[in-house]
């Protein structure tokens, strides 16, 4: 749609399930700061809870706890900013479906590697929504690639160079071995899972493309055609 090519964008509004989501995460945080930070061990992100004692509700828990008042003004920042757009785009169900599934989807990818590749992080808590905001950034680049974001409010890029620059910001820190307590990991697994989401309708759609095909070229000329 030519009309998003040289718009220049900065948050969609406060759209339902972002002015939800956003209530959560603070409600949370509060909990988290006056209550008790034992909330971080029961619905943080273990990996060895998560692989060895089976709790699982922790793959979706941890989206919305935050380390600090940084850490989540950040977040709420971003999903802001690249959530409601998407929402307004797909409707309520599906934007919550996304979110989840990106958000669900990180955590496992860190659940499977720390277990299996640095065992010995899996006591470690992973908190944040930080993996399902790299998928909704994934998915705002795929839609509209060309949409201008601003890098610290000053420099302006568009968004599908945006999501490139992030994504390989994410894997170098990842492959050096990260530090500062942010987990690249979860970040680079809110990407992938993003990434499958967008691409499967793409591929999926040149499959059957080449199914028909093929089935097309094995019926030859006058082989009476075919339905689908």
């Amino acid at each position: 749609m030519t009309h998003y090519r040289y718009r220049f964008s900065f948050g969609y509004g406060l759209t339902p399930v972002i002015k939800k989501l956003l209530i959560i995460m603070g409600a949370m945080f509060i909990l988290q700061e006056f209550v008790s930070r034992m909330i971080v061990v029961f619905l943080g992100l273990v990996p060895g809870l998560v692989w060895h004692e089976y709790f699982l509700w922790q793959l979706g828990t941890y989206i919305f706890l935050h380390g600090d008042i940084s850490h989540i003004l950040f977040n709420l920042l971003a999903l802001w900013m690249f959530g409601g757009e998407l929402e307004s785009s797909w409707g309520a169900k599906k934007f919550l479906f996304y979110f989840f599934f990106c958000g669900i989807g990180a955590g496992m990818a860190t659940v499977i590697c720390t277990v299996l590749f640095t065992p010995q992080y899996q006591s470690i808590p992973v908190i944040g929504a930080s993996g399902a905001i790299y998928g909704l950034l994934l998915a705002f680049g795929w839609l509209f690639p060309n949409r201008q974001i601003y890098i610290y409010f000053l420099f302006p890029i568009p968004a599908k160079y945006f999501v490139i620059i992030f994504g390989l910001l994410e894997f170098v820190y990842f492959s050096r071995g990260g530090g500062g307590g942010i987990s690249h990991l979860t970040h680079l697994g809110g990407l992938a899972f993003g990434f499958i989401y967008m691409a499967y309708p793409v591929i999926r759609q040149k499959i059957r493309r080449e199914y028909y095909k093929r089935k097309w070229s094995q019926r030859g000329p006058g082989g009476g055609g075919y339905y689908h």
